[in-house]
């Protein structure tokens, strides 16, 4: 199969959907790829490196998007590159469709198989495809609302640690799942005061175990919400509900109730976000401010990390990448429940229900495509 990875276009996208290491890979198992030039320059990969990998160099997107038969990429297909996908072909990447009816229209109308890295699930009930981006996102999270409470960002002037005779800040981690616990450990680590909410009492206990006392945790409940809310310096969104719409946990009016200055970091803001208030920001632009609280709203985090995040994303893709290219889609996700649960288009078909419900469209399930 050829196999085509353009570079990201998305604003201060950095990352690549194949690394070197992948591309070899893919060329052992008898398939040809197709590398944009200077798509993985963000990530600290030459064009050099793709050709000792075996890659052919492609001069711009459009001869990447032409002869492919599978696209990988890392961000959603931007307008653009919607434009170049056809039926008969496969696109492999992070979508989140939920909050983009747009892009969803427009996957529709291209005809194109669409699998969704964000909704492929393991044995286990987890999401491999996800879960690295969401490490990555979870441990810059206090890292970025700490330089985002310095004064000078419009913050409170807190430091997280504190001083000797200075209490540290106060940080509520809404989620507990791996990007709340990604963000537990490094917010921990920088002497904050920890609080942790999540509606799993499991892993409440699971968390409470780990941290070995040294984070408070706190069943979510609106009630608790609104209490912890008034004290907070830093909140942390971290909730997912796989493939739909993040749900809003704080609205506009609790604002009014937060310290001046405190930050909100909404890692739920590629699903359209957590807080009543959020929209998507930019690397180059990533702040904004509501009723005096600071707003930090990134849509591509891990990209800031665009080497770590490539290299952890492109260890958890190539296994899909492999089956998909040598088995076709239909075999790879008849075989394969877990890749199954990642089909979003096909010929105008839209195979996600929480999407369908989000966008107010017609869906099937991946199940009820193959059978029919």
């Amino acid at each position: 199969m050829k196999i085509g990875c353009p570079k990201e276009i998305k604003p201060q996208e950095f990352r690549v959907g194949l690394t070197p290491a992948a591309a070899s890979e893919a060329i052992a198992h008898g398939h040809d790829v197709l590398i944009e030039t200077g798509a993985g320059l963000g990530s600290g990969f030459t064009d050099a490196d793709y050709i000792t990998a075996g890659a052919r160099i492609a001069p711009d997107a459009v001869s990447v998007f032409d002869d492919a038969d599978m696209i990988v990429k890392v961000k959603e297909p931007q307008a653009r590159e919607r434009a170049m996908l056809r039926r008969g072909q496969l696109l492999f990447t992070y979508l989140h469709l939920a909050p983009d009816p747009d892009q969803t229209r427009d996957l529709l109308v291209s005809g194109v198989t669409a699998i969704a890295y964000e909704t492929v699930t393991d044995a286990r009930g987890g999401l491999p495809l996800l879960a690295p981006m969401s490490e990555v996102a979870g441990r810059l999270a206090p890292q970025v609302g700490a330089w985002a409470l310095q004064k000078a960002n419009g913050g409170r002037g807190v430091l997280m640690g504190g001083v000797p005779g200075v209490r540290p800040a106060n940080v509520l981690i809404i989620g507990g799942g791996v990007v709340g616990a990604a963000a537990a450990r490094v917010a921990v680590g920088m002497g904050a005061n920890v609080t942790v909410m999540d509606r799993s009492v499991p892993r409440l206990s699971y968390l409470d175990d780990i941290f070995m006392g040294k984070l408070t945790t706190q069943y979510a409940s609106a009630a608790a919400t609104a209490a912890l809310l008034t004290d907070a310096d830093m909140v942390i969104g971290a909730v997912l509900v796989p493939g739909a719409a993040a749900p809003k946990l704080v609205s506009r009016a609790q604002l009014s109730t937060m310290l001046p200055g405190a930050v909100l970091v909404d890692v739920a803001i590629d699903q359209g976000g957590c807080f009543e208030t959020s929209r998507p920001t930019t690397h180059q632009d990533p702040i904004y401010e509501v009723d005096g609280v600071i707003h930090y709203c990134v849509a591509n985090m891990p990209g800031a990390a665009a080497r770590t995040s490539t290299q952890a994303l492109g260890n958890a893709t190539l296994p899909f990448v492999l089956a998909l290219a040598g088995k076709g889609w239909r075999r790879a996700i008849e075989s394969d429940p877990h890749l199954r649960a990642g089909l979003a288009t096909h010929e105008g078909q839209l195979t996600s229900l929480p999407v369908g419900e989000a966008v107010g469209l017609p869906a099937i399930t991946p199940d009820q495509l193959l059978a029919g």
